[in-house]
């Protein structure tokens, strides 16, 4: 892709630019940062369109694309048992081709081990019912056996477990198992939509890890999440970058190259809002140390050390390069992120400050913490 910008009529033009070019250059990944409303969810839709052959009848009789967005999700709904508001479950739209045989797979053994990276809780599937009950706890029954003790789990729970479950359908497609034997392409938008920011990093890495050890298939993600979007981009290996904008009646395809600016600056506002608020978590030096990286690229250095120490002698940039290498590193959980400790808090504070001056960005970009207002 030679222009740098490209334009667009339509998001169903944008889709036959994007599969193209994938299958010409055999592009393993895709990597598009776009804004909320600016069409991923109906570009992952026109996109899989493209993949689909019908028969005189109009009827489906083969695909190329497994997909997961926000109508993945939608294949998911509750059944709260109003009648006797005890057997909840989590019933599946089995009318969909993306449940197609997968009670001869295991499926429950294929999602336990990713569900348990991220979760507490455990679940049952039962394929003639079409359900799925959830539980953390179990108690013993009249004959001693141990039972599961039923529970609804919260949203952000649901939508990990649904992520899980489209992960085990992917990896089999990436195995070349049978049944999925005609995906060609994934294409994967905003999977962390609902859950919260300090996921970002573990589900990003885990899908990074997954896509970098198959070759199978080409895959397409996009995302409106900052540091999902760069830990991505960190992990994987010369994928495609790009920036969507919907400009008028248009789109606007830009590719960013090695040097994504505007991600880049987006995750440095939220760094500063952070530590405007005080609410710092161990999380924020990973996207501290992500940012520098990116710098130390765009000005030739050769790591963040460079970009922290300005001297040769300059005790302060070595120090604070300790800090980020050892603090940028650990396990980050899915519902407890850990907060900084005070004295880590003000070397965050510091080392930050020096970053934003030493390489100035426009100000107006991180306005100071407005004062409160004193009641009358």
């Amino acid at each position: 892709m030679a222009n740098p910008i490209q334009s667009f009529d339509s998001l169903t033009d944008l889709a036959q630019h994007l599969h193209k070019q994938i299958a010409e250059k055999n592009k393993k990944v895709t990597l598009i940062f776009a804004h909320n409303g600016t069409g991923k969810t109906r570009l992952s839709m026109e996109f899989k369109e493209l993949g689909k052959e019908r028969d005189e009848n109009g009827e489906v009789t083969a695909r190329d694309t497994l997909y997961f967005n926000a109508f993945t999700e939608d294949l998911f709904s509750w059944d709260n048992d109003l009648e006797n508001d005890r057997e909840r479950v989590l019933r599946m739209n089995t009318d969909s081709a993306f449940f197609d045989s997968l009670d001869e797979l295991e499926m429950e053994n294929r999602i336990r081990p990713l569900l348990q990276r991220y979760a507490d809780f455990d679940f049952q599937i039962d394929y003639a019912q079409g359900t799925i009950r959830f539980w953390r706890e179990t108690t013993k029954n009249a004959d001693g056996e141990d039972e599961p003790v039923p529970i609804k789990v919260s949203r952000g729970e649901e939508n990990l477990f649904i992520w899980c479950f489209f992960l085990a359908v992917a990896q089999l497609a990436m195995d070349g198992q049978e049944v999925y034997s005609w995906v060609k392409y994934l294409f994967i938008d905003d999977p962390i939509s609902s859950l919260d920011e300090n996921n970002a990093i573990a589900v990003a890495a885990h899908l990074a890890g997954m896509l970098k050890e198959q070759n199978r298939l080409r895959a397409v993600v996009s995302s409106h999440h900052t540091l999902f979007f760069n830990v991505l981009c960190n992990e994987l290996s010369n994928p495609w970058r790009f920036f969507l904008s919907c400009e008028g009646q248009g789109w606007q395809l830009r590719d960013t190259g090695q040097t994504p600016r505007f991600y880049h600056v987006a995750m440095l506002k939220e760094l500063h809002a952070a530590e405007q608020s005080g609410q710092l978590y161990t999380y924020h030096f990973t996207i501290l140390r992500s940012i520098m990286e990116k710098t130390a690229t765009f000005h030739g250095f050769n790591n963040i050390g460079d970009v922290l120490k300005r001297e040769p002698d300059d005790e302060d940039g070595t120090l604070h390069f300790r800090y980020v290498q050892l603090l940028s590193h650990g396990n980050y959980s899915l519902y407890e992120p850990t907060e900084m400790m005070e004295e880590n808090k003000q070397i965050f504070r510091k080392i930050l400050k020096k970053f934003m001056k030493d390489y100035r960005f426009n100000p107006e970009l991180f306005p100071e913490a407005e004062a409160q207002e004193t009641a009358a």
